[in-house]
C-alpha cells in the first residue's frame, strides 16, 4: 500500500489531495473516506489507488500518524485568550442592548473561536 501525507483536504468542496512518499499527487474524494474520518493538512496515510476519471484516486485509507499542530507558547495563548475576552464583553455589551454585532465582528470572533478550540483540542 502507497503511503503519503495529506496536503490538504477541504470538507466544504469534498475533496483534497495526498502527496505520496513516491512524488504522485493523488486525488482525494470525501465519498471514500471511512465514517467519522476527518482528514487534516500532514496527517500521514496509507492508501489504495485506482485510477477514475484519468487521475489516481485514494480509497480505503488508513491513518498511520496523525499531525501533531503547531501548538502556541503560553505566552501567545495568554495574549490570545486575553484578546479574546475583550472581544467576547464588546459584543456581549451589544447583545445586551438586543443589538448583533456587524458582520466583521462576527467573522472575527468566529474564527478566533475556532483557532482557539484547535489548540486547546490535544486528542485529534
Amino acid at each position: 500500500m502507497p503511503t503519503g501525507k495529506i496536503r490538504w483536504f477541504d470538507s466544504k468542496k469534498g475533496y483534497g489531495f495526498i502527496a505520496g512518499e513516491d512524488g504522485k499527487e493523488v486525488y482525494l474524494s470525501a465519498s471514500n473516506l471511512p465514517s467519522s474520518f476527518t482528514p487534516k493538512s500532514g496527517m500521514k496515510v496509507e492508501y489504495s489507488e485506482i485510477e477514475e476519471a484519468g487521475r489516481m484516486q485514494a480509497f480505503n485509507l488508513h491513518v498511520v500518524q496523525r499531525s501533531v499542530p503547531r501548538r502556541h507558547t503560553s505566552d501567545e495563548m495568554n495574549a490570545i485568550i486575553e484578546d479574546l475576552i475583550k472581544l467576547l464583553d464588546s459584543t456581549n455589551a451589544k447583545l445586551k442592548h438586543g443589538k448583533w454585532p456587524d458582520p466583521l465582528t462576527c467573522n472575527r470572533l468566529a474564527k478566533m473561536l475556532r483557532a482557539v478550540a484547535e489548540d486547546f483540542d490535544i486528542d485529534d
